[in-house]
């Protein structure tokens, strides 16, 4: 029995090797068509006619048409990773029927350049793909939970460009039950199958990238930073700074949850879309999820002044509320990231302002204080913000995280993970 049980468990592994390849075959494929869409849309296209100032307006207000139009007719998709782990959770499954309509959801928004990431409508898609190979292939069945942790943790690894980000997350959701799974499997067995299938999908994707281009640049790196005792003085200030910012973004996010409810739909999908061309009109930087805006920043950030990119963090975090409450959805993650540094760094040259040498990391306490209001979890927190953060600031942006997130728990003990 333990002889057959192990061979299972191998089985198991190897499959969820090859799903784990798939799908990063499929994000590879889906980041290639937002790719293709963004630069026809927003490079191409403006040059062709000499990019007019309405030119924004007029794109963005046609986008939320088509949005809401498709939202209208297939579906309120892309869900956020919460609604789509908690429908698996309940029903044991997730439409794997709608992939295609899925894929097109997650799609849009970030072509028709709304303020989200990417990371919410991708989760949906590959939990719904390991919903059907759980439904369609008989060696695999009565794993549908196991397969949407998978999904989400190779999502996750892929988009970041954070195999340790995906893993934690994963492995943070192993409450959620398996009551249908064929056979109970130890945390160990479980711990093996992320890391296997996190690295098949980035194998994967490294393979495709060499082969026929980058789909994504990611996030970009802030400089290495050695914090001095005056950095060190400013460490409480960061992080409160970093904590309003993510109350902020939950207070806005209740706000457009509101606003949302009392308008129709379509007209809200059109609305955000012309909100969100007049604004960007004139400040592109709020508009798509903020990677190539965040390198932009990280190289010019001494040449703004402080109040204007404190200014630019709060805007960021409300349109991207906007956007995502008014039917132009995706993730959070991005926008809030981006955010967070622009604030740190317009706090330290605020305080330090001959010297830009302690922004990177006002920069990093700050927003792993803001990604702890939502996340709540540190050590994701620390991981994910090796995205752009060097590893050398590790210890202090855990820190931050940990008080951000114990401040947060102990005002909001009830609160789930987004």
């Amino acid at each position: 029995m333990k002889k057959t049980s192990m061979i299972n468990k191998q089985k198991l592994l190897l499959f969820c090797a090859i799903l784990g390849a798939v799908s990063g075959a499929v994000l590879w494929l889906f980041l290639k068509i937002v790719q293709i869409g963004t630069e026809f849309l927003w490079d191409r296209l403006p040059g062709a006619i000499d990019s007019p100032v309405w030119y924004p307006i007029v794109i963005c207000t046609i986008g939320g048409a088509v949005i809401g139009l498709f939202r209208n007719q297939f579906g309120d998709y892309p869900q956020t990773m919460k609604t789509v782990l908690g429908t698996v959770k309940k029903t044991g499954t997730y439409p794997y029927h709608k992939i295609v309509v899925l894929l097109i959801a997650a799609a849009l928004p970030l072509i028709f350049g709304s303020s989200v990431g990417p990371e919410a409508g991708m989760v949906g898609v590959l939990v719904a793909l390991g919903c059907w190979v759980n439904e369609n292939i008989k060696f695999a069945k009565k794993n549908a939970a196991l397969y949407s942790k998978v999904g989400m943790a190779v999502s996750l690894s892929v988009l970041f460009s954070s195999p340790l980000f995906g893993f934690f997350s994963a492995v943070e959701n192993d409450d959620m039950p398996s009551a249908e799974q064929t056979e109970e499997l130890d945390q160990n067995s479980k711990l093996l199958i992320y890391g296997v299938s996190i690295v098949s999908a980035l194998g994967i994707l490294t393979l495709l990238n060499h082969l026929m281009g980058n789909v994504s640049e990611g996030f970009p790196s802030v400089e290495r930073a050695q914090p001095n005792r005056w950095d060190l003085a400013m460490v409480i200030v960061y992080i409160i700074c970093g904590i309003l910012l993510g109350l902020f973004f939950e207070k806005s996010e209740e706000f457009f949850e509101k606003v949302s409810q009392n308008i129709p739909p379509v007209f809200r999908e059109i609305l955000a879309g012309f909100i969100l061309g007049c604004i960007t009109a004139y400040l592109p930087v709020v508009r798509f999820s903020g990677e190539s805006q965040m390198a932009v920043l990280i190289t010019d950030y001494a040449k703004y002044a402080p109040l204007a990119m404190i200014g630019i963090a709060f805007l960021k975090v409300l349109i991207t509320n906007m956007c995502i409450q008014l039917g132009l959805k995706g993730g959070h993650f991005f926008p809030v990231i981006f955010s967070a540094v622009c604030l740190g760094y317009g706090i330290s040259l605020l305080v330090f302002p001959m010297d830009p040498a302690h922004a990177a990391f006002a920069a990093a306490i700050t927003t792993a204080a803001t990604l702890s209001v939502s996340l709540k979890k540190p050590l994701a927190v620390t991981c994910l913000l090796f995205l752009c953060f060097p590893v050398q600031m590790g210890l202090w942006i855990f820190l931050a995280a940990i008080l951000a997130g114990q401040v947060r728990k102990n005002n909001h003990p009830q609160e789930d993970i987004r």
